[in-house]
């Protein structure tokens, strides 16, 4: 660019192109020096044979062959160099390519990201946080509570339970003396002191038991004869 157009600005400076259309220029330049080797090889191979046809016939025509597959292979060897150094360009943008894009990708999730935490206080987050497990160990204590049995009737004395489970066998008892009639009663044990042998926690006299059981035994025979 001119001092001129430097200065007022005429000319505007030519963008350059892109990684991608970078790469693709190199790949073109890669198959085309690969197709000219490919035909420098050829070239070699029938200077080769046109120095062995007129080996013995016509030497000029060998020597000549042979300078021209000399120049055929220092230009296979300097394409082989720039195939070479054409490989690294292009490895080197097509990591450069690959890490613009990782980059992008980077920047466009950390902006989400930010974005996604720009209404957020971190202070709210704990006293949220806190809330929440206060709130799980109140319902931790509430099933706890609904699972316990609840003691109803815990009024009831064993005593009184004791008392009427021995009313209870002293029924029991009754009822089998009566079906086993006079002569089974008398092979009966003696009955422990029954709940109603007691009256308001008092023991009944010796005289009105023996009285009682004398009756329960004519009860008996009667009912037996």
């Amino acid at each position: 660019m001119s001092f001129l157009g430097r200065v007022f600005g005429n000319k505007k400076e030519e963008k350059g192109p892109t990684t991608a259309e970078a790469i693709m220029n190199l790949r073109d330049t890669e198959n085309m020096l690969i197709k000219k080797q490919e035909f420098l090889e050829k070239k070699i191979e029938q200077e080769v044979a046109t120095a062995r046809a007129n080996g013995t016939k016509n030497k000029r025509a060998a020597i000549q062959a042979l300078k021209r597959k000399k120049r055929y292979e220092k230009q296979l060897q300097q394409i082989d160099g720039t195939l070479a150094t054409i490989e690294m360009q292009r490895e080197a943008l097509e990591g450069a390519n690959t890490n613009t894009s990782v980059l992008q990708a980077m920047k466009a999730a950390a902006d989400s990201l930010k974005k996604a935490h720009q209404n957020m206080d971190i202070d709210k987050v704990h006293d949220m946080m806190d809330e929440i497990g206060e709130q799980q160990d109140v319902a931790r204590e509430i099933s706890e509570a609904i699972s316990n049995p609840v003691a109803f009737g815990s009024e009831i004395d064993d005593e009184d339970l004791e008392k009427e489970l021995e009313e209870l066998e002293q029924e029991k008892l009754d009822e089998e003396l009566l079906k086993a009639g006079p002569s089974a009663a008398a092979d009966l044990p003696v009955p422990v002191e029954a709940a109603a042998d007691k009256v308001k926690g008092k023991k009944i006299p010796t005289k009105v038991r023996k009285e009682e059981d004398d009756q329960d035994m004519k009860d008996l025979e009667m009912w037996a004869s």
